[in-house]
């Protein structure tokens, strides 16, 4: 039998909050912390959206490379040392050659960018020498490298919603090949700035306040129309089976399946085909059935098109299978690259707790939607022993994320 690929140890910082416990409340709570952001920039017309906000000061983070930090940087730098004590490693008696990092992000350093912006069209400013460091793609992974002195592989992925799943999905297969023994992995997102924030309205597809900032976001709902744009990081220990038990790590989790395809029909519209595949692959490779996944934390972004392609690809894999569903983007927003590693990290605390988080405002199911939504208030189960994540991203790239106990 193959030995699992574990997860020891996870760390996140969003909108749900700043420790797992938090986020344990706000699931348990329904409490969502929206706030209103207007996007007031000459040239384009005012307007005010809804976005979830982070509510951490990240200016005092140091780099490892002494250099000025993206936001989006420095999110993941505190999230990798949550995850890796968590995870009771030792940087003393680890393999640092063995030590890979694979992260993800859609927007890596679009702080830095619209800055750059900024100083040069609005303020007629020189550039930080420091911006293309700063804004780089890789910069999170090239900084969480520094930190911990990993040699082995240093990975980023840009692959817009589905950036941290891939993410994570990769460095399970490089534990798997043998060229590593553990993987810090996840995801950091933070592009709440206005020349972002004004570009994603551009494209139409935030959610608007129609009652307040708190309920605008409202996955497979009847009057649902458009997601609500969020920030933050998620990061996950995983180590070869072996490793983790000669270090004295008694593993209860693991990541058990992963597939990942692209579409190849549309750059932005979702596909239903695509979605089956990428789902019926994670099954196989897990070597599961449909019936065995009791919660499947989904994509939901609360777009008209979207959520209607993912109810349908869902109830064509699982068919008579009544499978607990919940996209919980209602109160952390859509995290984007960073949504696949906090959404799964979402879906482990599921299997710890036996606990399932609800749709938030979701009051009226939309009638073409068929689904066990989970609906008002957690959902208490018992024997919960795998989950499914999914991510659906921009470009056709989509992600599915297995997680199961270990007996």
């Amino acid at each position: 039998m193959t030995e699992p690929i574990v997860v020891s140890g996870f760390s996140q910082l969003s909108p749900l909050g700043l420790t797992i416990q938090e986020m344990d409340q706000s699931f348990l709570n329904n409490d969502t912390k929206a706030t209103s952001f207007k996007i007031e920039i000459e040239g384009i017309d005012a307007d005010t959206v809804p976005i979830f906000q982070t509510k951490i000061d990240t200016n005092q983070v140091v780099a490892p490379s002494k250099l000025p930090l993206d936001r989006c940087t420095a999110l993941a730098l505190l999230v990798s040392q949550a995850a890796f004590k968590q995870a009771d490693l030792n940087l003393s008696t680890i393999d640092h050659h063995r030590l890979g990092i694979f992260w993800g992000s859609g927007m890596s350093g679009a702080g830095s960018l619209d800055l750059a912006s900024a100083s040069i069209y609005r303020d007629h400013k020189r550039i930080r020498p420091t911006t293309v460091i700063t804004a780089m793609p890789n910069a999170p992974a090239g900084e969480i490298a520094l930190m911990f002195q990993a040699y082995g592989a240093s990975i980023t992925y840009c692959c817009a919603c589905a950036s941290s799943a891939v993410a994570i999905g990769e460095a399970y297969w490089a534990l798997r090949s043998g060229r590593i023994d553990v993987a810090i992995v996840g995801g950091s997102e933070a592009m709440l700035t206005p020349g972002v924030v004004a570009s994603w309205q551009a494209l139409r597809v935030l959610s608007k306040i129609t009652d307040t900032a708190h309920n605008a976001c409202r996955p497979f709902d009847s009057q649902r129309n458009g997601f609500t744009l969020g920030e933050g990081a998620g990061a996950i220990i995983l180590e070869t089976h072996k490793h983790a038990t000669q270090r004295g790590h008694q593993p209860k989790l693991a990541l058990s399946g992963y597939a990942t395809n692209c579409d190849g029909a549309h750059i932005t519209n979702p596909n239903i085909e695509g979605q089956i595949q990428a789902m019926s692959l994670a099954l196989n490779h897990a070597k599961l059935k449909a019936k065995d996944i009791g919660y499947l934390n989904a994509h939901g972004t609360a777009t008209q098109a979207g959520d209607l392609c993912e109810a349908q690809s869902i109830a064509s894999v699982f068919k008579d299978t009544a499978v607990a569903v919940s996209s919980t983007k209602g109160l952390h927003g859509h995290l984007l690259g960073a949504g696949g590693a906090v959404e799964l990290i979402v879906a482990l605390r599921a299997l710890q707790t036996q606990l399932l988080p609800a749709n938030a405002h979701l009051k009226q199911v939309d009638p073409k939607i068929h689904l066990d939504l989970i609906q008002g208030q957690s959902r208490s189960t018992k024997n919960l022993k795998h989950v499914m994540s999914n991510s659906f991203a921009f470009g056709g790239t989509n992600a599915v994320l297995i997680a199961s106990l270990i007996d």
